[in-house]
């Protein structure tokens, strides 16, 4: 019996459950299925994610930073160049893993060097502790930089960058203009020439392994050289013009002033100055307004300064000849019921006499001998209501309306400089043109390898005959402070009431804008005061001064040879010959 109870323990078959065995296949299949899937997602759908995981961690990309190109003037003196600087930033990460902020003595440091309140400072890491980069400070000098680095605070770091510094200041200020904090130009000649200025950052692409070596350079972009900019500008002529503006501006205590020079031939600008100025290397707390290029930007009538080109274009249209005599009695008209009339009555007056005496009668008679459309086209081709070439920005076209009908009114008081609007630069550009002979050409702030074409609008023996009636404005007529001593000059002023809502105020423009030498014109200076605040005020009390220093200093720094032989000079000249024979 026992044998049978063993036989049957020895054939029993163990019990074993089917369905374990079934999920643990399923299982192994499924995660099977899920991995093949997965890879195929990597691999063939998404294939970028792990790359990009992989070029986070071993590539990197090194540039090669170019400075800013330097601007300099026609003789390469430099007005604006790129020194190197540096950045203060913060991983505020590594200063809170590395619990830096306990480094009070330190921190107190930073901030003392750098002009800021340590809380604040403090502050902008607390804030931002997931932050890979803040900055802390921009463009601090080398000295600085030097001391912060000696501080060996965790997580404050140092990077290099460059700064712009203009050695001239507020001499040339509003001509060079000034970059921002990322050294991108945003006024003047660094604004209009920024891609120019900039070139291009090189950058090289490469992969690093685990230890930080190189050991493959995926692409390499060379970099672009910045270019320098060479400006027309001579800067002893801008120093010149700027020191006797700004001292003009301040004895007749007027609001702001600008001064053109320009060489009448070539169209280029040998000085623009403006005052008010401002210092390019440290605007903090300077009134935005400061930093407007009045001589491009504001408009004004130019008053009797227009006068010559009513002569002019009379001339030119033969209503008046050389010689005509203009009666002007009994000093004044009414034209439409309106008046125009000149001071006293100056009775008849010769071309000359009418430019020399600023008579209004004079003008208006000649602008009412001719038929309306060639006296405004006249002024349209002088190139009032367009830009001067300059290229500069925010450069203003002045206002000078073109519509069909103009009253006698209108005509009289435009052929006396009201009824329209210009810019200095315009009006520089004017009188540039009848100095070398009627051509007109574009003013350029820029150094050209060749003189642009001007276009012929006047006519040469007219203008040149205009020119020297004009040198009888200045030593006949009432502008005698416009001299200059042996050379002959001649130019006009203007003295001008400022327009307000519904008429005119009581501030006024003084002009004077002359050219020289007249035997052989070779300069064109132009001279704006804008609201004096004393008792002088007239063109040729406030501007005519100006002129004159500033053209005699001009002539000079351009060896000019003198074309006025004094008197004296002229008895010496007569002794000598005689002792020779």
């Amino acid at each position: 019996m026992s044998k049978a109870v063993n036989s049957k323990k020895t054939t029993q078959k163990p019990n074993t459950v089917a369905w374990r065995f079934y999920v643990v296949i399923g299982a192994i299949v499924l995660v099977y299925f899920a991995l093949t899937a997965r890879a195929a997602y990597i691999q063939i759908i998404e294939p970028d994610m792990l790359k990009k995981q992989g070029d986070r961690r071993s590539m990197r990309v090194a540039s090669s930073k170019v400075q800013r190109g330097s601007i300099v003037d026609r003789h390469g003196d430099e007005l604006a160049v790129s020194v190197p600087v540096e950045t203060v930033w913060a991983d505020p990460k590594v200063v809170m893993d590395k619990n830096a902020l306990a480094m009070v003595e330190h921190w107190q440091a930073l901030a003392d060097v750098l002009h800021q309140d340590v809380n604040k400072l403090t502050q902008r890491i607390v804030r931002n502790p997931a932050k890979r980069f803040v900055y802390i400070e921009r463009q601090v000098s080398p000295a600085m930089a030097d001391y912060i680095q000696a501080l060996k605070i965790p997580g404050i770091y140092l990077r290099k960058e460059s700064k712009r510094f203009y050695p001239a200041g507020e001499i040339s200020a509003h001509v060079v203009g000034f970059t921002n904090v990322d050294d991108k130009g945003i006024e003047g000649v660094e604004k209009v020439f920024d891609e120019t200025l900039t070139g291009t950052d090189g950058r090289k692409r490469f992969r690093k392994d685990a230890k930080g070596r190189k050991i493959e350079i995926i692409s390499v972009e060379e970099s672009t050289p910045p270019q320098d900019v060479a400006l027309t500008i001579d800067q002893r002529i801008q120093a010149l013009a700027y020191k006797e503006l700004k001292g003009a501006v301040k004895a007749f205590k007027a609001s702001s002033g600008s001064v053109i020079v320009a060489d009448v031939h070539t169209g280029e600008i040998l000085a623009l100055a403006n005052a008010p100025s401002f210092n390019p290397n440290n605007r903090a707390n300077t009134a935005t307004h400061r930093f407007r290029n009045r001589a491009i930007t504001d408009t004004f009538e130019p008053g009797s300064t227009m006068k010559p080109l009513s002569v002019l274009s009379a001339l030119e249209f033969g209503s008046a000849e050389l010689d005509t005599v203009v009666n002007t009695s009994p000093g004044w008209m009414r034209l439409g019921g309106r008046r125009v009339s000149d001071p006293i009555n100056r009775g008849k007056l010769t071309l000359p006499e009418i430019l020399a005496t600023s008579s209004n009668m004079g003008t208006t008679k000649l602008a009412l001998s001719m038929p309306k459309e060639f006296l405004l086209d006249r002024f349209f081709d002088a190139g009032f209501a367009e830009d001067t070439g300059t290229g500069l920005a925010g450069e203003h076209t002045g206002v000078m309306h073109d519509r069909p009908r103009w009253s006698k009114f209108e005509l009289a008081t435009l052929s006396f400089g009201y009824g329209l609007a210009i810019t200095p630069m315009q009006l520089a550009r004017f009188y540039a043109t009848l100095a070398n002979g009627g051509i007109k050409r574009p003013f350029s702030i820029v150094k050209q390898e060749h003189v642009p074409e001007g276009e012929q609008i006047f006519t040469p023996e007219l203008t040149s005959e205009l020119v020297t009636m004009l040198e009888g404005v200045v030593t006949n007529g009432g502008a005698p402070k416009a001299k200059v001593d042996g050379y002959r000059v001649g130019g006009k002023t203007g003295t001008i009431k400022k327009a307000v809502a519904g008429g005119y105020g009581n501030d006024y423009v003084g002009l004077f804008a002359g050219v020289a030498p007249i035997s052989n014109p070779r300069l064109v200076v132009v001279v704006v005061i804008n609201e004096p605040g004393g008792d002088l005020y007239h063109g040729s009390d406030v501007s005519a001064p100006v002129f004159s220093r500033v053209m005699k200093g001009s002539l000079r720094l351009l060896n000019i040879a003198p074309d006025q032989v004094s008197p004296k000079q002229l008895a010496k000249s007569v002794d000598k010959e005689d002792d020779n024979a």
